[in-house]
């Protein structure tokens, strides 16, 4: 009876996501979260674009916060905006973008959006940044493309830190699936070695203090030997 709960719970948050990123706009929602308290559901929706989630005077919000309470049955809703300072960085936000640009363009442009959007990403800052499109792509037959550049984490745990995200492009000849993973300057890796002065310090010192150890070895030995000859 539990599990049943909780899938339903769980059904229930998905429906909560995809009408919000469904009413608000393709591109314009990157992540919607919900957390629960005594005083009722926090939703946070994180995008690049707040005045466009808000809108004047809040109108958007009170619109979404109406519909919440009555269709999904929530309590006390609060809506929370999390601004996106650098959109390049973050893959739900890219993905979209190019999803609607390839159903503006259409899909013979493909190759042209996704070039563009990588040298965005990496003109950023992106450590790496990978697209894969899969669709009929420029002809009848499916196809897969893939754009990538810089360094990306594909295994491991360091791959945990790659953003990754799809999305759906509605053409004439077919729906296109819209890959992106980007890996964020700011990420964390665990494999990664910093090379800065204070190390390149250290490894001269080690290097001086083994050439004194061996210079001490050989006078060491070259004494020893003229000790030896005079013996004889």
């Amino acid at each position: 009876m539990e599990e049943k709960n909780v899938i339903g719970f769980k059904k229930d948050e998905f429906s909560i996501r995809e009408y919000i990123k469904k009413s608000l706009g393709k591109g314009k929602v990157s992540r919607v979260k919900i957390e629960y308290s005594p005083v009722g559901e926090k939703i946070m929706i994180s995008t690049s674009k707040p005045g466009l989630i808000i809108g004047r005077g809040g109108e958007k919000i009170n619109e979404l916060t109406s519909v919440l309470k009555n269709k999904f049955n929530l309590e006390n809703p609060y809506i929370e905006i999390d601004e996106i300072r650098i959109p390049e960085f973050d893959a739900q936000l890219m993905a979209d973008e190019i999803a609607l640009s390839i159903e503006r363009m259409g899909p013979l442009k493909f190759k042209v959006i996704s070039y563009r959007t990588l040298q965005r990403i990496m003109g950023a800052g992106a450590l790496g940044a990978e697209i894969r499109l899969s669709g009929k792509l420029p002809g009848s037959r499916a196809k897969q493309w893939r754009f990538s550049q810089g360094y990306l984490k594909k295994t491991g745990d360091p791959a945990k830190v790659v953003d990754r995200a799809q999305a759906l492009a509605q053409t004439k000849p077919g729906t296109v699936g819209v890959k992106v993973s980007i890996l964020s300057p700011d990420a964390i890796l665990t494999d990664r070695i910093s090379v800065n002065e204070e190390f390149l310090e250290k490894i001269k010192k080690n290097i001086e203090e083994e050439t004194e150890k061996v210079k001490e070895k050989e006078k060491t030995r070259k004494g020893r030997n003229k000790i030896s000859k005079k013996r004889k």
